[in-house]
């Protein structure tokens, strides 16, 4: 391996600190702790596991985190309902309903609803679109992660041609709009992309997005370039895998992310600054 390691879990407790801090003084302010909802439906194993993972990361920084887990046959107006009931709630300064959604409910819901003072994932519709009219916004914490990761890392974004593999609501199209706001010369490509290894060869940075296993080889990658690997996926042999084939990449890139180990560590702290951000990052009409 000659590609330096981008490890999110080497800089996780640096920014956990940092959010003690911003947590103690919203207590400070407010006189109680800023308080989280996360809304599951039904049972997810690999949903669950990051919900696991984002209360027990609320703990750690002094955030109250509260579980508002709804039935797995609830319709649109129940969670609709439930939303709103959320958004009323003073104690409750940030909500974050954990997708997929099953498949009966319509995902508009969330995003119609959600207020967009509590939204900390960035999937409200004024979120998306204080995001593309590059309006303070609150982004989906895996794009967020993803950005800080780079940052901390030190690598630049101005001016550098970045590819990103995978077009999804919740990764690849927010992204794009998150790194061309810090003018980065972005392509996105998708499953009807002819021909990825044309785009991410010519690239200094390429994002994997894609939820497909080894998807992106050495050949498809320039001498040095930074790679950064958001997939998740289990193998059929056990443990988990991200969308770069890991050993072959890092013998070509400059600077590579780990799965696990990279993006993810990152991913529920973000959720978390998001909001201890929330009485400040904007002023609302509503």
């Amino acid at each position: 391996m000659t590609a330096k390691l981008l490890s999110g879990r080497a800089i996780a407790e640096t920014v956990r600190e940092e959010l003690r801090k911003m947590a103690a003084a919203y207590q400070e302010r407010h006189g109680r702790a800023a308080g989280l909802a996360v809304v599951t439906i039904g049972t997810r194993p690999a949903s669950d596991v990051y919900v696991r993972q984002l209360l027990r990361e609320a703990e750690r920084v002094g955030v109250r985190g509260d579980l508002v887990a709804l039935p797995d046959d609830i319709d649109d107006e129940g969670l609709r309902a439930g939303l709103k009931a959320l958004n009323a709630d003073d104690s409750v300064q940030g909500v974050l309903a954990q997708a997929p959604l099953p498949p009966h409910l319509d995902a508009r819901v969330v995003a119609e609803v959600m207020s967009p003072r509590k939204d900390i994932d960035g999937i409200s519709l004024r979120s998306a679109g204080n995001l593309f009219l590059r309006y303070p916004s609150f982004v989906p914490a895996t794009c967020a992660a993803v950005v800080e990761l780079l940052d901390r890392y030190e690598i630049p974004l101005a001016g550098q041609r970045v590819t990103i593999v995978g077009a999804s609501n919740t990764v690849g199209k927010p992204l794009a709009f998150m790194l061309l706001s810090r003018d980065a010369t972005v392509t996105v490509c998708h499953i009807h992309t002819r021909s990825v290894s044309q785009w991410t060869r010519q690239s200094d940075i390429v994002i994997v997005a894609a939820g497909k296993a080894n998807l992106l080889t050495a050949d498809m990658v320039r001498t040095g370039a930074t790679v950064v690997d958001v997939g998740i996926n289990v193998v059929a042999e056990g443990g988990i895998v991200g969308d770069v084939a890991f050993a072959e990449v890092a013998d070509v890139a400059g600077a590579i992310t780990p799965v696990p180990g990279g993006v993810g560590p990152l991913t529920p702290l973000m959720a978390l600054r998001q909001l201890l951000q929330a009485d400040t990052l904007w002023s609302l009409d509503s």
